[in-house]
């Protein structure tokens, strides 16, 4: 697995770039003197006298940092991922210094970066402006060098001593072609300290592998507890429900069969009641079977499956769909069952009086977007109903996302990477 950097997208006019050099050098000064400062906690951290410091010095870092991944997301259009572990836990708390002393992580690579992104980062980010200093430096020695060189017996603009008008006109030509390099590269100068920052601060590819491993054994152990849940639910539905009325309806028959010449209008009243009983247990099958696959979802595909599910709600629901295609029939049954569930939730808990559903195909990824104007609230962190779906979409690296502040509304994103395989067969 590869790891490659996004490429920079440039800024729009040199101006602006001179004022971002500006901005980034600025964080280069920050980093500086914080990097003195992590220089002196580390020195001393394997005595013990900074471990109580390391919170502190860690979040000036950590927002030093992701300001630097945001200006290079804004300015150059390069994405700096980032991946911290779990701090690992000691008699004393969550240890900093652990995940410093391992050094191979990200809070390393923070510190590290820190430290030296004066000696490399401020460079590049100070090249336009020392440019255009020495340029101002030249305009200068033009006009006033001859003079200057009297007075102080020798004057240089850059390789051209400045003796006399000849030399202090090449000296302002030579002055307005930095200034001219100098607004060529300052637009190329925040791209360029993006793809550093990306280069220091990214993680390698062995930890991106190693995390998607951890990531697919998660979600591959969640999927079969899922499956196994699943199938043990059929097992429960099927002995409760189907089985026991089937075996009803079998020693009716029989009851049947042994009456049928010592008391015929007996037998009529079993039969009744064993036509009764295939009756509701051919519904409870059928209701099995819509759980474990809806036949509106087999049929019509994922568009109008929720749709049915806007109409069995209890909430005014509207419904907007733009799919032109069907997904995989995994991650059409994964995403029908998700906002099943969603929609129960709300109608259950939220005091909700309207939904809104928004399925629509974006880039490679569906995305389904519940709201309500329940009382919020929702938390993924204190129920097993958001979780369960979580892990649901976990096993296709999908993600859920949930906004629901107090008095509401709630805000149910989920994301599923997929493929439209076929055409759209419903109406949008």
């Amino acid at each position: 697995m590869t790891v490659r950097t996004p490429r920079a997208v440039l800024p729009s006019g040199a101006v602006a770039g001179v004022r971002r050099s500006l901005v980034l050098f600025n964080l280069s000064l920050r980093a500086m003197f914080l990097g003195m400062w992590l220089t002196t906690v580390y020195t001393f951290l394997a005595t013990g006298l900074t471990v109580p410091l390391l919170p502190g010095t860690q979040r000036s870092v950590r927002r030093l940092v992701d300001r630097q991944r945001a200006l290079a997301s804004q300015w150059a259009g390069v994405e700096v991922p980032a991946r911290y572990p779990p701090l690992p836990e000691t008699r004393q708390g969550p240890a900093i210094h652990a995940l410093l002393s391992a050094r191979d992580n990200q809070v390393w690579r923070d510190w590290r970066f820190v430290v030296i992104d004066p000696l490399i980062g401020g460079v590049i980010a100070f090249v336009p402006a020392a440019l255009l200093l020495s340029s101002l430096w030249g305009l200068a020695t033009a006009v006033f060098g001859a003079q200057l060189s009297r007075d102080l017996g020798s004057l240089w603009y850059l390789f051209i001593p400045v003796d006399g008008p000849v030399t202090a006109v090449l000296a302002g030509i030579l002055a307005v072609l930095v200034a001219a390099l100098a607004f060529w590269d300052a637009p190329r100068t925040a791209p360029r300290h993006a793809r550093y920052v990306y280069w220091m601060l990214a993680p390698r590819a062995d930890e991106l592998m190693a995390e998607r491993i951890e990531h697919l054994t998660t979600t591959r152990s969640d999927a079969m507890d899922t499956q196994m849940a699943e199938i043990r639910r059929i097992e429960r539905d099927l002995h409760d429900g189907a089985q026991a009325r089937l075996v009803a309806m079998g020693m009716t028959l029989n009851a049947a069969e042994r009456l049928l010449k010592t008391n015929p209008d007996a037998v009529a009243a079993l039969l009744a009641e064993a036509r009764e009983s295939s009756t509701k247990a051919l519904d409870e099958l059928r209701d099995l079977v819509r759980g474990i696959h809806p036949p509106v979802l087999a049929d019509r595909g994922l568009g109008d499956a929720i749709r049915s599910l806007a109409l069995l709600c209890p909430l005014s629901t509207e419904v907007a769909i733009d799919l032109d295609g069907r997904p995989e029939p995994p991650v059409e049954s994964a995403a029908y069952f998700a906002v099943s569930e969603i929609l129960t939730n709300a109608a259950k808990h939220s005091g909700a009086q309207r939904a809104w559903i928004d399925a629509r195909y974006e880039n490679g990824v569906l995305r389904i977007d519940v709201t309500d104007d329940g009382r919020g609230g929702a938390d993924p962190n204190r129920g097993t109903g958001l979780r369960g779906i979580e892990r649901r979409l976990a096993a296709f690296d999908g993600i859920l996302a949930v906004s629901s502040p107090p008095e509401g509304p709630t805000l149910i994103t989920m994301e599923l990477p997929c493929a439209l395989s076929s055409p759209k067969t419903t109406s949008s």
